[in-house]
């Protein structure tokens, strides 16, 4: 593998990369697919999905996950365990470091390496992820109707998925641990006029409680005066943030201020040429499987274009 030069190398395996290997593929492109820290990606831990088209009754994260990649395999798509230490985009071929051993060259390369949503880091916050601790609203909203849920965080995120529980929670109180809210002057009013969502300032989480297979509510600690005080509920949305996966190319291609990598308008193309970038790692708005999805897809048309301009 370290003496062959690849027509394609993708980096990931989420709902972007899979479908970069589908159609890249079915393109005779013959791509190798590295599976990364997290094969399959955040849905991995996604206990159910209702809104990817063709799954009329749901689907489990890691089941769907299975079965993108079964079909990349299908047809041809050749995987790799381990994770990429270090990539060299100056040369040419690009040249692939795999667990800071192994180099593989290749003519064009798709990163689809994902984010990572920022989470609080306690112990009874992972045991109920996915039994009523989320970090997508837009992913898990529908199974809290005519419930009380919470929202953590005090940005735009948090705005935004507080106001869009309120179309199935009936009560929706949204926790930030300052006096005001980080978000945009409009966010933040189009939150506290809405009747169906309160608020908890200068308030951080000290534990979500629950019953052992549920979230039963959550307390919270006043950072003024240290007061703590339990609320029941029947969810928590955690929105403070993403993290993308793109720190091990921060100093060769165009990343925004958030992380995330520039790429050209109407397509996936970066900075370097050859190098394409796709799914949550390039998209700070919509972040959803299936829009991920997509622009793998594109991203393997860009790169099956570039193939042919070079050739």
């Amino acid at each position: 593998m370290e003496n062959e030069v690849r027509d394609v190398v993708i980096i990931g395996t989420g709902p972007a990369g899979l479908t970069a290997a589908i159609y890249a593929s079915r393109a005779n492109l013959r791509p190798l697919v590295i599976d990364g820290e997290q094969p399959g990606g955040q849905l991995m831990i996604t206990t159910e999905i209702e809104n990817y088209p063709g799954f009329p009754e749901g689907i489990n994260g890691s089941e769907m996950m299975g079965r993108f990649r079964e079909q990349a395999v299908r047809f041809g798509a050749e995987f790799v365990k381990g994770s990429v230490s270090e990539a060299d985009l100056s040369r040419s071929p690009f040249c692939i470091y795999l667990d800071g051993e192994s180099e593989i060259l290749t003519k064009t390369l798709i990163i689809a390496t994902g984010a990572n949503a920022k989470w609080l880091g306690l112990p009874s916050e992972k045991k109920y992820r996915g039994r009523g601790v989320s970090a997508c609203a837009t992913c898990d909203g529908f199974f809290f109707k005519d419930s009380h849920v919470f929202v953590i965080g005090g940005g735009d995120t948090a705005m935004e998925e507080a106001f869009f529980l309120t179309r199935f929670a009936s009560k929706v109180t949204v926790a930030h641990r300052r006096s005001e809210f980080r978000a945009s002057r409009i966010m933040s009013l189009r939150v506290e006029k809405n009747p169906k969502i309160s608020l908890e300032l200068n308030q951080v989480v000290d534990e979500i409680l629950g019953d052992g297979t549920k979230v039963t509510g959550i307390r919270l600690k006043n950072v003024k005066t240290g007061e703590l005080k339990e609320h029941s509920c029947d969810g928590v949305f955690i929105a403070i943030g993403h993290s993308p996966n793109s720190g091990i190319f921060e100093r060769q291609l165009n990343i925004d201020e958030y992380g995330y990598i520039e790429t050209a308008k109407s397509s996936t193309e970066t900075n370097v040429p050859g190098v394409f970038a796709c799914g949550d790692v390039q998209d700070y708005t919509y972040r959803q499987a299936i829009t991920a999805a997509g622009s793998g897809c594109m991203a393997a048309l860009d790169a099956e274009k570039y193939l042919e301009s070079i050739r």
